[in-house]
């Protein structure tokens, strides 16, 4: 069960990728936003090129609206309905809650530059909930065809 995870943010799209065993994520890439076409054939290269089985994108369940009504739960699920219709993999949301200031520890630690971005180790970490649930029996692995 080898799986794709996607943190989706407005300027970049981090990318993380499970081991075959679907025990360990790792970071793949980060993809700097262009079109939704290029980028969905950038990710779906990128599943094709690591022969996942599915794709888990994180979503944040606990976000309110801001200044101005954004809504980034919302930008995710519709970006997603876009998305969709370009792959035949199983998609899953995941909760992708505080997986952000878990990366920026993360990249301290490996002496990463302040202004780098971090999106591919949110990524890393929101699949590796997805990873450690379904091994404790938490969350249900996904269904492939």
């Amino acid at each position: 069960m080898r799986l794709l995870g996607i943190d989706f943010g407005h300027k970049r799209i981090g990318l993380a990728v499970s081991d075959p065993s679907g025990l360990v994520a790792r970071e793949l890439a980060i993809i700097h936003r262009a079109t939704n076409r290029e980028d969905f054939e950038r990710i779906n290269r990128a599943a094709q090129e690591q022969q996942v089985t599915a794709i888990v994108i994180g979503l944040p369940v606990n976000d309110w609206p801001e200044a101005g009504g954004f809504n980034q739960t919302e930008a995710v699920r519709q970006w997603v309905e876009k998305f969709r219709p370009t792959t035949t993999l199983p998609v899953i949301f995941w909760d992708e809650q505080l997986t952000t200031v878990e990366a920026r520890e993360i990249a301290i630690r490996q002496r990463r530059k302040q202004r780098d971005p971090i999106d591919d180790l949110a990524a890393r970490m929101m699949l590796q909930s997805y990873l450690d649930a379904v091994r404790d029996g938490l969350a249900a692995p996904p269904t492939v065809e």
